[in-house]
């Protein structure tokens, strides 16, 4: 059996969990905060938004540790004003909380009977360094998902993005990340005994020596199932709604898509921005004065708006494998994503959407003006769309989530064999 543990938890993490637990593996999962199962819905707002993305239906509740307190003054300082204490480098800050989470968890390990039935591990970036040492002072096996591009690719692109958008440096978050974190993020690849990751993209990214030393699995996180279509008519003489979900950061390609925009410069062309500003409204209102802003929501809500859309626009210059592809795939939007987004087996050129390069806003402009041009086409790549997250459900991922427990168990036992 295993012991999983994230300090946050999300969609692929629930996932992993359900994996775990119907397949008989799961022998804890380990978290921060974990929302009570409330008998009428949370008022709408930032607390049904925390409360929906903190709960794990999936599991019992018995199977569930939370290590809660850093968290706690994590969420809940910004709201009676105490920043300071949540802000980065703090005692509550994110990277405090990840680090406490760690140890809380490799204490846990530590204390584990001697003949528990715990035969490994899994754990994500940045809260496994810990962990990872506890359990193989126990002989246990090491599972690692890596959800995102190695550190040093994701710290050149940012670099490369800071050098040739200067304005947009500051939302370029984890660009200044210390020497000491990116040096827990290189062990904890070192530890494991096996990787896994969400995209191709990412495996690409991972260093020679991690490649070649040990098994390094793709698993694609799914798709929700398709919705009912209730998206209101769209009639040809309406907007054509590209939306842009996401943090609002050049990581994501924000500024490439508001370049985009200024190409297009059409009247019949809208773009919806959904998301966490990183810089003052007035920064991104200054870049691209005409876009529509609306705020983080619940995850209902976001699906609701994105039917609403006509075409989700990600032009990310790097990821792992945004969700936020899928999400709208299930809701009936092509993708005008980057290959960097993670997502190219989901985009069928010209069925499902299109992909673009990186850094290329004239191309985006021009596949921004082609749905505009032809409206008509939409039918028919909006059940395409649909088709494809179907096709691309939980279930893989969760089976090839069995088959890296079992790939890296062996692969610890012949470690174990050889070495008495």
């Amino acid at each position: 059996m295993f012991i999983l543990s994230h300090p946050t938890g999300n969609a692929f993490v629930r996932a992993a969990a359900r994996a775990l637990h119907t397949s008989g593996r799961l022998h804890a999962f380990h978290t921060t905060v974990v929302a009570p199962r409330l008998e009428w819905p949370a008022p709408a707002g930032p607390m049904r938004r925390l409360l929906s993305r903190r709960r794990f239906d999936e599991i019992p509740r018995r199977l569930i540790r939370t290590h809660p307190w850093r968290e706690s003054v994590r969420l809940l300082a910004p709201t009676i004003g105490l920043n300071r204490l949540s802000r980065k480098g703090a005692w509550a800050g994110i990277d405090a909380v990840y680090e406490q989470f760690d140890r809380d968890v490799a204490a846990e390990i530590g204390r584990l009977p001697a003949r528990d039935s715990v035969a490994g591990v899994y754990g994500y970036e940045d809260a496994s360094v810990h962990t990872f040492r506890s359990a193989r002072s126990l002989g246990l096996t090491c599972v690692y998902e890596l959800p995102i591009a190695h550190w040093a690719t994701t710290q050149r692109l940012l670099r490369e993005e800071a050098d040739r958008l200067p304005a947009w440096r500051p939302t370029l978050r984890g660009i200044d990340d210390p020497d000491e974190k990116l040096e827990r993020k290189a062990l904890e690849l070192e530890l494991a005994d096996a990787i896994f990751v969400p995209s191709r993209f990412v495996l690409e990214t991972l260093p020679p020596a991690i490649l070649t030393g040990k098994p390094c699995l793709v698993a694609p996180f799914g798709s929700p199932f398709p919705h009912a279509d209730d998206r209101r008519v769209r009639q040809p003489t309406d907007r054509l709604r590209v939306l842009f979900a996401g943090a609002m950061t050049q990581r994501k390609g924000l500024a490439d898509l508001f370049a985009a925009m200024k190409l297009v410069d059409r009247s019949d062309v809208e773009l919806v921005v959904m998301g966490s500003p990183l810089a003052p409204m007035s920064f991104y209102r200054g870049q691209c004065p005409g876009f529509v802003y609306e705020g983080p929501r619940s995850h209902d809500e976001v699906l609701s708006l994105m039917r609403t859309c006509d075409v989700l626009a990600l032009p990310s210059i790097v990821e792992g494998r945004a969700l936020v592809q899928q999400e709208a795939l299930a809701s009936g939007l092509p993708l005008l994503v980057t290959p960097n987004a993670g997502g190219e087996d989901l985009v069928e050129q010209g069925k499902t959407g299109f992909l673009v390069p990186i850094r290329a806003p004239a191309v985006l402009a021009e596949r921004i003006t082609w749905f505009a041009d032809h409206r008509s086409a939409l039918v028919a790549m909006r059940q395409a769309a649909k088709a494809k997250a179907l096709a691309t459900g939980w279930a893989q991922y969760e089976r090839r989530l069995g088959e890296a427990v079992s790939v890296a168990t062996h692969r610890r036992c012949r470690v174990d064999s050889c070495a008495s």
